[in-house]
């Protein structure tokens, strides 16, 4: 299936699953539907690059990360995309105003598309979810909303580690019955040329601190992130609140 029409047919599932006066039975399926497809994609596209004998090449973007809350949009982006076989470096610059973060992000271009639809879909699902939340009486809201955020990431990233997984186990299987070289195989020399892109452009990494976070908001981000979509985005960017409003 060729990567535009994979992609939306992602998205016409999950506009399904949207729609008015369907079953949850039917809702649920639509959506765990699109998981799947996305989940295959990436191995789909890189069984097909090596089929087809096209050079496997890694590529690289960056994204700003914009406040507020700019770190926990960071660390969302991570939980998709280190999943999905992507590697991640943060970038903070300090301006006059504020101290400004960027992800950059390295991947083939098939899980790099992937990472940012996922991405503009979940940081659109967070948004709803921790306006809607209740703070409790007395907890600063900032804290609450970070604590939120970092529980709605790993369940993002537990959700996607395995769906990835089932997906390349799928894909084992069918090697039983193909010819070429093994998935197994594939995505190795891929995640080779990814690390090794990244070692280029950044020889002198140093690893961050981690993340102390106060407040009690955990628990429901996480919760949240069990239900949130992960197929797509169907959402327009006129649609998409401001996080922390």
């Amino acid at each position: 299936m060729q990567p535009d029409v994979a992609l939306d047919k992602i998205r016409k599932l999950l506009a399904m699953a949207e729609a008015d006066g369907i079953s949850e039975q039917a809702r649920e399926s639509y959506n765990l539907k699109a998981t799947e497809l996305i989940a295959r994609y990436g191995i789909d596209q890189a069984r097909l690059d090596a089929r087809q004998n096209r050079p496997a090449t890694p590529s690289d973007i960056r994204l700003d990360m914009d406040p507020p809350y700019a770190r926990d949009k960071l660390n969302l982006l991570s939980s998709i995309a280190v999943p999905l076989g992507c590697q991640i470096v943060s970038h903070t610059r300090r301006d006059p105003d504020r101290l400004r973060q960027q992800a950059h992000l390295f991947g083939m271009t098939a899980d790099l598309d992937r990472a940012q639809i996922l991405y503009t879909s979940l940081l659109v699902q967070s948004s709803y979810g921790i306006t809607a939340a209740r703070i409790p009486t007395g907890e600063n809201p900032r804290a609450f909303r970070r604590s939120w955020l970092a529980g709605f990431a790993v369940a993002v990233y537990k959700r996607l580690t395995a769906a990835e997984a089932a997906a390349k186990a799928r894909a084992l299987r069918e090697d039983t019955t193909s010819t070429g070289p093994s998935t197994a195989l594939v995505l190795a020399d891929r995640a080779t040329l990814v690390q090794r892109h990244l070692t280029h452009t950044y020889p002198r990494l140093r690893k961050g601190r981690a993340r102390q976070l106060s407040g009690s908001g955990g628990r429901d981000g996480y919760h949240a992130g069990e239900r949130a979509d992960l197929g797509g985005t169907r959402l327009t960017p006129t649609q998409r609140p401001a996080l922390g409003s």
